[in-house]
């Protein structure tokens, strides 16, 4: 088990609907960073953008970014994790890709789909939560509407990481702000969020506010909204462990059923 886990949040503009482009963009972004972290965090369809055109940038699990990733995770000798559009047995999945430094890869598709932007009808909902376990840690992504829904994150496996990768514009900026908070203290876990800047294909404006909250819900991070930024933030068990064995407010949880 490692104690500490060094993360590099990479928040970003996007090419709309360009995955070799930003295949190329995250490539530059990731090797820019000179000192070595155990996880790097890309935003929500960091090929695309937020797009409901999937069959334009849809790939499989054997395409190429799938391979970029895995790649790149040997080379660099970190994990990689952010979401991509797959395409598998006929069906379009905003997938999250967790990529192990040895390749191994683990998916998470997103359960909520955003109904208001029509993304129920490009893609099919995801039904099983993902625990991943890496380097002694136990880290759940999920995927940006997912935020709204705090029974589908409640942490019930005793996670030690809660990992947001999204597309969430500025005019809502202050609901994924709140809730990033809420998230990390309900829970008594580290909370992390990685979102985009820039404007997308369809003239919607992304302002970042990517952040990190310990389990008390102190933010960590010192990233700029409205530009480009990559900040290396390292997480501690240790003071997970100090928390709730000080406030064990988890003890208390309701048990429940989830349909």
């Amino acid at each position: 088990m490692q104690n500490e886990l060094k993360i590099a949040l990479i928040q970003t503009e996007l090419f709309w609907e360009n995955p070799k482009q930003n295949r190329i963009h995250f490539t530059k972004k990731i090797q820019s960073i000179s000192e070595a972290v155990d996880l790097m965090v890309l935003p929500e369809m960091f090929t695309s953008g937020f797009t409901m055109n999937p069959e334009k940038v849809a790939e499989t699990m054997f395409g190429e970014t799938v391979v970029w990733m895995q790649e790149l995770a040997l080379k660099e000798q970190t994990a990689l994790v952010g979401s991509v559009v797959i395409k598998e047995n006929g069906y379009y999945y905003n997938r999250m890709l967790f990529v192990h430094p040895n390749g191994l890869l683990e998916t998470y598709d997103k359960r909520h789909t955003f109904t208001l932007a029509g993304e129920d009808k490009a893609y099919t909902a995801g039904k099983d939560k993902l625990l991943v376990t890496y380097k002694g840690w136990k880290i759940c992504p999920m995927i940006c509407y997912d935020l709204r829904f705090p029974v589908w994150a409640r942490n019930v496996e005793d996670y030690d990481l809660l990992i947001y990768v999204a597309n969430w514009p500025k005019v809502r900026i202050t609901a994924w702000d709140t809730l990033l908070k809420a998230r990390a203290i309900e829970n008594m876990t580290y909370c992390l969020g990685v979102n985009r800047v820039g404007t997308d294909g369809n003239n919607h404006e992304y302002n970042g506010h990517s952040a990190v909250f310990d389990v008390l819900g102190k933010k960590l991070d010192s990233i700029p909204d409205n530009q480009e930024a990559i900040e290396i933030i390292t997480l501690s068990k240790s003071h997970i462990k100090h928390n709730r064995d000080t406030f064990n407010f988890l003890n208390d949880k309701d048990t429940f059923s989830l349909e």
